[in-house]
């Protein structure tokens, strides 16, 4: 899959390192792009409060949009649910970093 390498998103005006091959940088970096721009819906409406809450809420809302978009278990778009699965993971790693809980 190839070398992983050290990559910065920045969600919500917050940076996270995350590593990731770099064959799949450019899928992070859409990523990340997706969930900043559901955190930011979520935050402007000003119905959820707290980063955990709001990250909670996007995780939902994107999942939500991947069932009705009807997709077909394939063997390519498992696939493609593993890389996000591994994403997701690493955006949880990073945001537990940044945010250690007490």
């Amino acid at each position: 899959m190839g070398t992983p390498l050290t990559t910065t998103v920045n969600i919500l005006d917050k940076d996270y390192r995350v590593s990731c091959p770099e064959a799949e940088q450019d899928n992070l970096m859409k990523a990340a792009r997706h969930l900043d721009r559901c955190m930011r819906d979520i935050r402007g409406r000003g119905k959820v409060i707290g980063i955990e809450r709001i990250a909670i809420m996007a995780a939902l809302n994107i999942a939500h949009e991947m069932l009705l978009s009807g997709h077909q278990c394939s063997a390519e778009q498992r696939e493609t649910q593993q890389h996000i699965n591994v994403l997701l993971k690493r955006l949880d790693r990073a945001l537990q970093e940044a945010h250690p809980t007490t």
